[in-house]
C-alpha cells in the first residue's frame, strides 16, 4: 500500500482557514430596503402575525405586540440611508393594520370599535416598537452626521493652505 501524498498545507499548520482567506465573506450584508419597502414589511408582516395570533386560544393581543417589536428593530436596521425618517412613521400603521384580523364584531362599526379599543389597550405596545424604531433610525443618522463630518474634516487637512 503506498502512502497518500502530504497536503501543500500540511508543513503550514494545516487544519482550517479563516472565512477571509478561503474567499467567504466574514460579514453578511444587510438587506437595505426604501421607505416603501419597510412600509410593505410592516404591511405584509404585521397582518400575518396578527392573523395568526387570533388562531391561538384565547387570542391574547399581548403576544401581537411582543411580536411587534422586532418588526420595527428590523425595520430600522434595513432601511437606507435616506429613507431612516419613514419607518417611525409607517411602523404605527402596520400596527393598526395588523389589528384588522383581531378585531371581534359582526358589522363594520363593531370592528371599528374594536380595533380603536385594540389600539388604546395595546398602546405601550405600539408605543415601544415606534420609540425603538425612532431610536435606532436616530442614533443611524447621527452616525452618518459624524462620519461626514470627519470626511470633510480630512479633506480640509489635506488641502493646501
Amino acid at each position: 500500500m503506498s502512502a497518500r501524498p502530504a497536503s501543500p498545507r500540511a508543513g503550514r499548520g494545516g487544519g482550517l482557514r479563516s472565512p477571509a482567506r478561503a474567499g467567504l465573506p466574514t460579514r453578511l450584508p444587510g438587506p437595505r430596503l426604501t421607505g416603501l419597502g419597510c412600509g410593505l414589511l410592516g404591511a405584509v408582516l404585521m397582518p400575518t402575525l396578527g392573523f395568526l395570533d387570533g388562531l391561538l386560544p384565547g387570542s391574547p393581543p399581548t403576544v401581537y405586540g411582543v411580536l411587534f417589536l422586532p418588526v420595527c428593530v428590523l425595520a430600522a436596521l434595513w432601511v437606507r440611508r435616506g429613507d431612516l425618517v419613514a419607518v417611525p412613521v409607517l411602523m404605527p400603521i402596520a400596527f393598526a393594520l395588523g389589528l384588522l384580523p383581531l378585531g371581534e364584531g359582526d358589522g363594520p362599526g363593531d370592528r371599528a370599535m374594536g380595533l380603536v379599543t385594540a389600539l388604546a389597550t395595546e398602546a405601550p405596545w405600539l408605543y415601544g416598537g415606534t420609540l425603538a424604531a425612532g431610536v435606532i433610525v436616530l442614533a443611524r443618522r447621527v452616525r452618518m452626521v459624524r462620519a461626514a463630518r470627519r470626511r470633510t474634516a480630512a479633506g480640509r487637512d489635506r488641502r493646501p493652505g
